[in-house]
């Protein structure tokens, strides 16, 4: 404690008509009851806490600290889910220019070959269901699996499942056939479950159950594309196997190359299958 201070000492530095006996717990000084802060131990003067806080390490905001890689937060899930949410949106006010410019039919392979990916970020309009069971199934499956594969894997897992939807619909349906949505990346993201469970012992029964139940409203419901359901599982299950076969550590580098490989391989599937059914 500071030694007692004289009488002239004993008012507010900062307000000399206000008599207080109240001292600054780090410099010592009278303070009145306005210019006092709470801290841990005592109470400290209006100079005090400004350094006390101009010192302080500066925590920079969460959003930043998201995208660190010790973080857990899975931001590669919810920048996809934000990313469908906003194209969704941009259909309502500039539909049907969104739909004639990003969505996939097989015919418009040879010309417009993005449109096997941008399709998978786009929804039907007409049935707000379509968006919102695809964005809560992202939101349920997609952060386990960015946390146990990581996020650039993640991201790869969910792009080639895309791919390999729109793939599978390029094969089989008509040239004309339309398709908008994410279920093929979303049933890719089923198949790489299944491989993985399977590949560590699990017991996968009640997630073929939830596949099987799903394929087979594709097959029945009308207006629901199973090719590109069938397609995004296989492509999947072939990401997560290429996944689990290179998982260790210095394996990294043939991984990233299996995966520039297995991407390699659908793209040209696609450019044969453009060729074969005469879209070229």
């Amino acid at each position: 404690m500071s030694e007692t201070q004289h009488d002239s000492d004993n008012y507010c530095y900062r307000h000399p008509d206000r008599q207080s006996y109240i001292l600054c717990q780090r410099c010592g000084r009278t303070i009145c009851p306005q210019c006092s802060t709470q801290a841990a131990v005592g109470v400290h003067c209006p100079e005090c806490v400004k350094e006390a806080r101009q010192s302080a390490p500066r925590r920079k905001p969460r959003i930043v600290t998201a995208f660190r890689r010790s973080s857990d937060t899975p931001v590669v899930s919810y920048t996809l889910i934000g990313i469908n949410l906003v194209v969704y949106a941009l259909q309502w006010l500039l539909s049907p220019l969104i739909i004639q410019t990003f969505a996939f039919a097989p015919y418009t392979a040879a010309v417009e070959p993005w449109r096997m990916l941008t399709s998978t970020f786009l929804h039907s309009e007409f049935s707000i269901f379509h968006i919102v069971l695809n964005m809560f199934s992202l939101f349920v499956l997609g952060p386990a699996l960015e946390h146990q594969l990581g996020r650039a894997r993640f991201l790869a897992l969910y792009l080639l499942a895309g791919f390999g939807g729109s793939l599978a619909v390029l094969m089989i349906s008509a040239p004309d056939s339309g398709v908008v949505g994410a279920s093929g990346a979303i049933f890719g993201l089923l198949g790489a479950y299944f491989v993985i469970i399977r590949r560590m012992g699990g017991n996968a029964t009640q997630l073929v159950i939830v596949i099987g139940l799903n394929l087979v409203i594709g097959f029945f419901v009308g207006g629901i594309s199973w090719e590109a359901h069938v397609g995004g599982l296989l492509a999947g299950a072939g990401v997560a196997f290429i996944l689990q076969q290179t998982r260790r550590v210095n394996q990294s580098r043939v991984q990233v190359l299996a995966l520039i490989g297995y991407a390699v391989v659908l793209i040209a599937l696609a450019v044969i299958t453009t060729v074969v059914r005469g879209f070229a």
